[in-house]
């Protein structure tokens, strides 16, 4: 028989393999984050800042002070982006997947694969698509406007948000149209014919029956949709590279403008990064919390 000591050296041997992956690729690059967040360190020799020392939360309180408010722009982008996802995506990606699976509408093998497609495109792509349709003085969004408005002139300083929403919600929600559709699957369709044939209307087959069986669905594509907010990049960065006036800037734009756009300020980078890490570790607790109260549920 195989002895504990044994068993123990075996279950190392396998584990270790991915534990000093997840060390190098996770653990430490994150920790040398945080610890650079704390220095003045901002490129070295190069740049004129031969010596490294410890200045502590100094880029932590620039970043919540600065004049400019930059922080508090990208955050606040950043919750519309959330916003537009849990309470637009979402909906309206249970929404088709519903009619999709109740068979309501014709063509449904066609509407399935256009409501999907824009997540198989690169966002590069859309991004430099709806540049062009929208964003550009001469776009196709503005010849419309003046053709119906001749004096109309090209502005992006009311709202420049909107745009980008718009983009967002057309890319993902076919998404989360996919994930309600496979877990609609699961729902037993004989259970909708019973309730049929007691007199069940179309709406409260889908109060009843529908929604309760897909509440931990729901649940995980809100935590999907958050976190997925807080990670927008390529697709900003192609449309408005954070304008106009950073109005249109998020979290993860300003980090990366931070270090590697202009004078390098790799402190304020990582803090940025590293106040975005806390958010996730939010975000992580209140998915296994709200997992716990609903999963059981489902």
């Amino acid at each position: 028989m195989t002895s504990i000591g044994e068993k123990r050296i075996s279950y190392i041997a396998l584990a270790l393999p991915a534990l000093l992956i997840y060390l190098a690729v996770m653990a430490f690059p994150t920790i040398f984050s945080v610890l650079l967040s704390l220095t003045n360190y901002n490129g070295g020799k190069i740049f004129g800042n031969p010596n490294v020392k410890i200045v502590g939360f100094n880029s932590y309180k620039w970043m919540f002070t600065e004049p400019t408010g930059n922080f508090y722009t990208s955050l606040k982008n950043n919750m519309l982006i959330v916003i537009i996802s849990v309470f637009g995506q979402i909906p309206l990606g249970f929404i088709m997947a519903y009619f999709l699976f109740r068979k309501l509408i014709k063509g449904t093998d066609f509407f399935q694969t256009m409501i999907y497609l824009p997540n198989v495109i690169s966002p590069v792509l859309i991004g430099i698509l709806f540049k062009n349709f929208y964003v550009n003085p001469n776009s196709v969004y503005m010849e419309i406007v003046r053709f119906f408005k001749p004096a109309a002139e090209f502005t992006l300083n009311n709202n420049p948000m909107i745009p980008v929403l718009v983009v967002i919600l057309w890319m993902y929600t076919g998404f989360y149209m996919i994930i309600f559709l496979a877990n609609l699957q699961r729902v037993d369709v004989s259970v909708i014919e019973a309730a049929r044939i007691d007199g069940a209307s179309e709406g409260q087959i889908l109060l009843y029956i529908i929604l309760p069986a897909l509440l931990g669905v729901i649940v995980t594509c809100t935590i999907l949709a958050i976190s997925g907010s807080l990670r927008s990049f390529d697709l900003i960065y192609i449309m408005t590279a954070g304008g106009p006036a950073g109005k249109t800037r998020v979290l993860s734009l300003y980090m990366y403008q931070s270090a590697f756009q202009g004078s390098p300020n790799y402190p304020l980078a990582n803090a940025i990064s590293t106040v975005m890490v806390l958010i996730s570790f939010t975000l992580i607790i209140i998915t296994r919390r709200v997992e716990k109260i609903f999963g059981e549920k489902e």
